[in-house]
């Protein structure tokens, strides 16, 4: 990864992204993330029985959504960083990214320090949820399971990094900052 990768920008200029696995009862159900390198929230979530390009493509759509939602929608340029995995390189998720107005960046392959943001938080799902929790029963137990994990996640745990702020409080903090944007005069 870059030098301008591993800094702090602004909120919502580098996501990066990553998937993982936990075992279930039927099988292994894999789960997919997107993680605001600024204030290290989950900004996309899923989960899914296969690991296909739908998958990362679902974390993605809804990141993308929840940040219009949430009254700061996207800007040309957002720079979407995940490893080199067959999903992420697939000519569909980039074609999606670019639709989106994203740029791609690729981790170098079987590098798991490249994509060392998204490897941390994804430990800390599994120490806090999988290993603690699991084996789950089903694919809808995962579900729930991250749910509930991502919204305390982006709203109370703190991090040392952030002044020890939730990612909702420090992301808040910089808004509040901010003048607001005035309408052009016309």
């Amino acid at each position: 990864m870059t030098s301008s990768i591993t800094t702090s920008p602004p909120p919502y200029r580098i996501w990066v992204a990553d998937f993982t696995y936990v075992s279930t009862w039927t099988g292994w159900a894999y789960v997919a993330f997107v993680f605001d390198a600024y204030s290290r929230a989950i900004v996309g979530w899923t989960t899914a029985a296969t690991k296909t390009t739908s998958l990362v493509s679902k974390a993605l759509n809804m990141a993308v959504w929840r940040r219009d939602h949430y009254g700061h929608p996207i800007e040309p340029g957002l720079i979407h960083h995940s490893d080199a995995g067959s999903q992420y390189t697939s000519v569909k998720f980039t074609e999606s990214l670019a639709m989106q107005g994203l740029s791609a960046s690729i981790g170098s392959v079987g590098d798991a320090y490249d994509n060392a943001l998204a490897e941390s938080i994804i430990g800390l799902f599994k120490t806090e949820v999988a290993n603690r929790h699991g084996p789950f029963k089903t694919l809808t137990e995962v579900e729930f399971a991250l749910m509930e994990w991502a919204d305390w996640y982006n709203n109370a745990r703190l991090h040392s990094r952030l002044g020890y702020l939730s990612p909702a409080e420090y992301e808040a903090a910089y808004y509040s900052q901010q003048s607001p944007r005035r309408p052009a005069l016309v």
